[in-house]
């Protein structure tokens, strides 16, 4: 009779105790490891994991800060990270953090957010608008933050279940800051052998992905000039050095360097954005000031285009009797690489979205002109960048980023955390099915 009580007593306690998510054994089976990101998803979508998500992103979303200077933001996160008990490094590039979950040995696997805003001044008239006059979260960096957060939760709630750490990477400075190469500098991807990116998207619909493998998005720079010559009258032109002119000339050249001399099949961009000179309508001013960005697919069509740029401005200018100064300010914009998808991970990433999502929702895209830092990791190590819908007709119209109306469909987070969680486990799970030497422990930094 005791015996048998035994025996229930197990089987009820066994009943209502949690199960793992996924199985911590050496070994996992193909059925087991394409249910990891089913499970992940529901965990992410409970109401209360939905809710403490929507909290976070609206507290970053009133208090925006540029790049560099996200302090509050950083501050925010490692509370959190301190409430769910996960060790982090701090700071990294000013206002960086990076947090660690899992055994603190290899492999290391990394996922990232970027944290600053922009400097724009929200339109939207909604209950948590930026509070932060001419700031404002306009490109969707409060929801990656959010996102990385909640797949932190996911993460620490079975840390026991994985096979390696997961390295949770939060940079300032993505917006023209080149954040992620000082992240590098300072050695936040020290000894992490590969890293998943996200972009939220109001092109695709709500769980959906898109990306490729290989070149996504493209290199970037910017440029500015000061054409310099002699103001005077507009009534007597022939007693001055017409700046006005000159630059005019400049700009219609420099549409030439795609139009005649790039490779119609290698996509570049030059664009002339800013034109500032002369304040009277009957002045002809002694400088102008023009500047812009050039994009381009390829290293070596970067920099030849860079050069060309350099070249045509100084000798269009010369040729109107004007002298020029062509400024590359790499220093305070750095110059961003292609980013490029790894092919290995990229097959990663298509059977864990394809098990979560459904494989009609994997998206195969073609390459984007727009550039992220995200490629300074990519340069170091595998990476791997993708863009998460959030398209919803019935919600209304999703704006692109960079704009005062845009908005974050909030429905999009229990995905972005499960895709992030999801892609670290099962990266560690298939790492350690391969053989591989031993790299030593950093458990003891933790």
């Amino acid at each position: 009779m005791g015996f048998c009580k035994s025996v229930c007593l197990i089987f009820i306690l066994h009943a209502f105790l949690p199960l793992p998510i996924f199985s911590s054994r050496p070994s996992v089976s193909p059925e087991e490891l394409a249910q990891i990101p089913v499970n992940f998803l529901d965990f992410a979508k409970k109401t209360e994991l939905f809710d403490w998500m929507v909290g976070i992103r609206r507290k970053i979303h009133e208090n925006p800060e540029l790049g560099f200077e996200e302090f509050e933001t950083s501050k925010l996160i490692r509370a959190e990270l301190d409430q769910m008990g996960v060790s982090y490094k701090h700071p990294f590039a000013e206002t960086g953090v990076v947090a660690y979950i899992g055994t603190g040995s290899p492999p290391f696997v990394a996922i990232r957010a970027d944290m600053d805003a922009l400097a724009l001044e929200e339109s939207v008239e909604w209950e948590h608008k930026s509070k932060v006059p001419g700031k404002m979260h306009a490109c969707g960096h409060d929801a990656h933050v959010t996102m990385v957060l909640g797949a932190a939760k996911i993460l620490q709630e079975h840390r026991h279940e994985l096979q390696g750490t997961v390295v949770l990477v939060f940079q300032p400075a993505e917006e023209g800051g080149g954040g992620a190469k000082k992240m590098l500098d300072d050695g936040a991807l020290d000894n992490v052998e590969a890293i998943f990116g996200l972009h939220v998207s109001a092109a695709h619909s709500i769980g959906a992905v898109a990306s490729r493998s290989g070149p996504l998005l493209a290199a970037s720079g910017f440029f500015e000039a000061v054409i310099s010559g002699k103001g005077g009258h507009a009534a007597i032109p022939q007693h001055t050095i017409d700046p006005i002119l000159a630059a005019s000339n400049v700009i219609v050249s420099l549409q030439h360097l795609v139009s005649r001399e790039a490779d119609p099949l290698d996509s570049q961009v030059v664009t002339v954005s800013k034109f500032q000179g002369g304040g009277a309508f009957n002045v002809i001013p002694d400088s102008v000031t023009i500047g812009g960005t050039f994009r381009a697919f390829s290293k070596e069509s970067f920099i030849q285009l860079k050069e060309r740029i350099e070249e045509v401005i100084t000798k269009q200018a010369s040729v109107q009797r004007c002298n020029a100064t062509v400024i590359f300010n790499a220093s305070e914009k750095p110059f961003y690489p292609v980013t490029v998808n790894d092919k290995d991970l990229h097959e990663h990433f298509w059977k864990v979205a394809g098990d979560m999502l459904g494989t009609q929702n994997r998206l195969e895209m073609q390459p984007l002109m727009g550039s992220e830092d995200f490629s300074f990791y990519g340069e170091v190590i595998p990476g791997y960048f993708f863009f998460l819908g959030m398209k919803n007709e019935t919600q209304g119209r999703f704006e692109s980023g960079h704009s005062p109306y845009f908005r974050v469909n909030e429905d999009i987070l229990p995905y972005g955390a499960a895709l992030h969680a999801s892609l670290a486990t099962r990266y560690l799970l298939e790492k350690q099915s391969k053989p591989n030497p031993p790299k030593g422990s950093f458990h003891d930094e933790l």
